[in-house]
């Protein structure tokens, strides 16, 4: 039995209902090759929307000295930068991105407190895009972690235009749990201390919650 998160149960139940509607107005009034086609071309688009929004059954990996994914998806940067936002030093920046096919629950990578919250309007460049990280809509989460600070960013993509954020400032999050949702291709940013041991490669596959990305010092 497929677990539908709660950002997609509405979509789902639309898509469901869409569906069934052009096949039966298809076999009512098209002949019957055009009505197998448009079948056998509109439950895959069903199944695909139900995939996006499934919720997978993970153990995640809970560890105060390692840095685990936030998201599932391919690591797409791996690079020094200085992090002006909530760091305001120097950091390591790791990205995701997260194709259609990925699972788009995002999660809280360390355990710490939540000491900032900040959603910015922007553009919707693609999520691969470098550009993206700075320019389009995004929302930032800090937090205070016994080794150093931490930031996730979740970054909207060109076909994402809703990031959905569960952290709350003030709060304890729980490594592994999760902090928020992005509806459809997207990416997440991650920026650690920058002596943190890096333990993925670029276009490594992640999955989020269980990959150690780095390990603290």
């Amino acid at each position: 039995m497929i677990k539908l998160h709660k950002e997609g149960r509405l979509i789902v139940l639309i898509t469901f209902l869409v569906v069934l509607a052009l096949i039966i107005l298809t076999f009512l009034y098209l002949p019957r090759l055009a009505s197998y086609i448009t079948f056998f071309m509109a439950i895959p688009v069903f199944f695909m929307v139900v995939r996006f929004f499934r919720v997978p059954f993970r153990r995640p990996l809970v560890d105060e000295e390692t840095i685990t994914a936030p998201a599932d998806g391919k690591v797409v940067a791996i690079e020094r930068v200085h992090q002006e936002e909530y760091l305001g030093a120097a950091a390591m920046q790791v990205s995701i991105f997260m194709s259609f096919h990925d699972v788009h629950i995002n999660y809280f990578p360390v355990s710490g407190m939540v000491e900032y919250v900040r959603h910015h309007p922007g553009r919707y460049f693609i999520a691969r895009h470098p550009k993206s990280s700075a320019l389009n809509e995004r929302t930032s989460i800090g937090i205070k972690h016994s080794s150093g600070p931490v930031l996730v960013r979740q970054i909207a993509g060109y076909v994402a235009r809703r990031i959905r954020c569960y952290a709350v400032k003030g709060t304890l999050a729980q490594q592994g749990s999760e902090l928020g949702f992005i509806r459809f291709g997207s990416r997440v940013d991650l920026f650690i201390p920058p002596d943190a041991e890096i333990l993925v490669s670029l276009n490594q596959r992640v999955t989020g919650s269980i990959t150690p990305v780095a390990r603290l010092k």
